[in-house]
């Protein structure tokens, strides 16, 4: 029999996901790994970059879980809780327009900058975590940051520098943001590799200047997206880290899907992440269980 399940499709920057509200209606869901994988299918499903839940929290306002189109669980996803905040504030499921959000990786403050159809969110993702160990990546130090270190892939050396928002990301400085190798080490390095042995999300970069970034992803569980909201913000970390901008500074990182602005605050450690939130369409799927 089919189960007919209540959806908002949202995307921050064409980053698409399938919400399902689980705080308004109670909803007896089946395996979610394999619903997200049907949900996210554009042929037989909505068409999306996975799903998302939203839920009630004993330790914040509200809860988020996020879940890949291949169906594995992610800790955190930086558009993702954009649209969770937008969506929980449209439809009352919090009052104040400044609220806690729950993730796998940690709880984060959110604030509705601007309300209305295309709103604009500001998040605070909290403090960039750069130890080896906490990304997590092979080698030596563990609890030390990696920081343009060479690694050599298919007979090439590269350089990478790792940040963890939540999310681990290994980022790569290029000349040329449309020449860069996302094809090659996206799938080698995203899914799990001996210097990333959990996987991670393969980020490009390109300096346009000291306040202003070109980036790309390949991101753990989805491929190639449209923007990455944590994997902006650690492209913006790894600048201050190279020494190419300079903390405390709003640093604008042109994603696919449009931009971010991102500033990793000199006084609170914390990264701050603005951007907008969607809404694309609401209605119902029937799944065939």
């Amino acid at each position: 029999m089919d189960q007919k399940i209540k959806f908002t499709k949202m995307h921050g920057l064409g980053n698409n996901y399938i919400y399902l509200d689980l705080v308004s209606e109670e909803m007896a869901l089946p395996a979610l790994n394999e619903l997200a994988i049907r949900l996210s299918n554009q042929n037989t499903g909505i068409g999306s970059d996975g799903m998302i839940l939203i839920l009630p929290s004993a330790v914040a306002d509200i809860r988020m879980r996020v879940f890949n189109k291949d169906g594995s669980e992610a800790k955190n996803c930086g558009n993702g809780l954009r649209c969770v905040a937008k969506y929980a504030y449209d439809n009352g499921l919090v009052t104040s327009k400044t609220f806690t959000i729950e993730t796998l990786g940690g709880n984060v403050k959110a604030e509705i900058v601007e309300a209305g159809a295309v709103s604009q969110v500001t998040i605070d993702m909290g403090v960039p975590r750069l130890e080896r160990g906490t990304i997590p990546m092979a080698g030596d130090l563990q609890d030390q940051p990696v920081i343009n270190e060479t690694i050599s892939l298919e007979g090439e050396e590269y350089r990478v520098t790792g940040v963890s928002m939540g999310n681990p990301h290994g980022i790569f400085f290029v000349d040329d943001i449309f020449s860069s190798p996302i094809q090659q080490l996206g799938p080698l390095l995203a899914d799990g590799h001996p210097y990333f042995p959990e996987g991670v999300n393969v980020g490009f970069v390109e300096k346009i200047t000291n306040q202003e970034f070109q980036y790309r992803v390949w991101e753990r569980g989805s491929g190639i997206t449209q923007a990455c909201g944590t994997g902006a913000c650690a492209a913006a970390v790894a600048a201050v880290l190279t020494e190419q901008a300079k903390k405390g500074e709003a640093i604008t990182i042109h994603l696919a899907g449009g931009d971010l602005v991102i500033t990793w605050d000199d006084a609170t450690n914390h990264v701050l992440m603005t951007g907008p939130a969607v809404v694309s369409c609401e209605g119902y799927y029937y799944d065939a269980v």
